[in-house]
């Protein structure tokens, strides 16, 4: 388990402190998932219904969009590709396994992009920002930040429900 970046922490720059912050709640959806029963894995104990195997696919998802379909502009075929009928998705044979590997995909993706351009660059203009100005690499980590906080929050409602581990 990668160990929480305490603000005490000695960190090179700014984006080391993001990128730190980012595998830390990253590492810890896999592990608070992969610690669930298997039959928890594909069922929804909240009334929105997501189960843990769709919160790891909306959260690669989620890092897709903000950074190479957002921060880059570049072509992403499915960028939406966690959805389906308006909620979260996974097809019945991807696996857990399969899940966490795409997530540690797009995480090494993540952080080569992240580590190759300055905080205070701003994204590309196209569809993720519909219309909008695109916002800076900073403004983008300060936002996946907060989506993996809050829902590590929410998954560690689900685990304790489900009798899995809660806490750091």
């Amino acid at each position: 388990m990668i160990p929480f970046p305490e603000p005490t922490g000695v960190a090179g720059s700014r984006t080391e402190v993001f990128l730190r912050y980012l595998d830390y709640f990253r590492e810890s959806v896999v592990a608070k998932v992969s610690a669930l029963a298997a039959p928890e894995l594909r069922h929804s104990r909240l009334p929105s219904g997501w189960t843990p195997l769709e919160l790891l696919t909306h959260l690669r998802h989620v890092e897709l969009r903000w950074i190479e379909w957002g921060f880059e502009g570049r072509d992403v075929a499915e960028p939406w590709g966690d959805r389906r009928d308006d909620r979260w998705y996974v097809a019945p044979d991807e696996t857990l396994a399969d899940l966490v590997a795409a997530l540690r995909a797009q995480s090494a993706r993540t952080s080569a992009v992240v580590s190759a351009h300055d905080l205070a660059e701003i994204g590309t203009p196209g569809p993720r920002w519909n219309g909008a100005d695109p916002a800076s690499l900073e403004r983008v980590l300060l936002h996946l930040v907060q989506e993996y906080a809050r829902h590590l929050g929410h998954l560690d409602v689900v685990a304790e429900l489900a009798g899995g581990p809660t806490g750091e």
